[in-house]
């Protein structure tokens, strides 16, 4: 199974219609009868994605994580949260097409969700993968133009960024912090490991996988922390911690904004250019 553009198929009393089948990136198969008119997205970067696709009219029902664009957190239906969503909520929205993520919502709600409207699943962990689901959802809502223009903006500035990156910085030791009480960090098979190499950065937890708790002794062994602003909101408070009551004064600490090196929508156009200048600040 391939992914595809629009085709044109036949009923059996030879009435023409429209349909795509695409294989999402969890591995299940989405058919659509139709442009869908009534979409439903339980993630937050892929929520934005849409906007940018010019989908307005079309999204119906959003996650209360859902904060861009503003107007639509504001104006939107809400299902409930990316781990809890309203499953009569969404019935009664009555949803063509439901857009999901593998790591950030559960297994057991989006099949339960499959009964209601079809399913797209992503499961994004690096810069290919992202430029993969954009193109699926461009396709998935017949807008795949739009979709190609915003991957190939994507691609062009990170192009950019590889050109720009200075020779030493694949010499730090990083360590990404998306949590704290207890300490976790990004490991290398996230789709923030991967923003992480591409800042040039060494991740000091590469062979660890996902997100897992570390402690103050193996984060003194750094040489650059990001604290991230989501999950957990890290502030200055935060980096004077570390100084006082860790005593880890050689280190250096910055705060850096999580939705550029987690949200692989279209808010990636933007994420080079924010690294680009994290970079200089190192």
């Amino acid at each position: 199974m391939v992914n595809g553009q629009w085709s044109i198929r036949t009923r059996d009393n030879d009435q023409a219609y429209m349909q795509i089948k695409i294989k999402d990136q969890a591995g299940g198969v989405v058919v659509l009868d139709k442009t869908p008119k009534r979409i439903i997205s339980l993630v937050p970067s892929q929520t934005e994605l849409l906007s940018d696709l010019g989908l307005d009219e079309a999204v119906v029902g959003i996650t209360k994580f859902c904060v861009h664009p503003e107007e639509w957190f504001r104006s939107k239906t809400r299902v409930g949260g990316t781990k809890t969503v309203d499953i009569e909520k969404i019935k009664a929205l009555r949803p063509d097409l439901i857009i999901a993520n593998k790591e950030e919502n559960v297994k057991e709600e989006v099949d339960e969700l499959r009964d209601i409207a079809p399913v797209y699943v992503s499961d994004v962990n690096d810069l290919d993968g992202a430029l993969s689901m954009i193109k699926d959802i461009g396709d998935l809502t017949g807008n795949a133009m739009q979709a190609e223009d915003i991957i190939t903006s994507i691609r062009t500035s990170f192009e950019h960024l590889q050109a720009q990156l200075p020779n030493n910085n694949d010499q730090l030791s990083t360590a990404y912090l998306i949590w704290r009480d207890p300490y976790m960090v990004a490991g290398g098979d996230t789709f923030i490991g991967d923003m992480m190499r591409r800042c040039g950065l060494t991740n000091a937890f590469e062979h660890w996988e996902r997100y897992p708790e570390v402690g103050v002794e193996e984060l003194a062994q750094c040489d650059l922390i990001l604290l991230s602003s989501e999950p957990y909101p890290f502030q200055e408070k935060h980096i004077d911690e570390f100084c006082t009551k860790y005593q880890i004064s050689r280190i250096k600490l910055l705060l850096v904004d999580g939705e550029m090196f987690s949200w692989y929508g279209s808010r990636l156009r933007r994420a080079a250019g924010y690294f680009g200048e994290l970079i200089n600040k190192k």
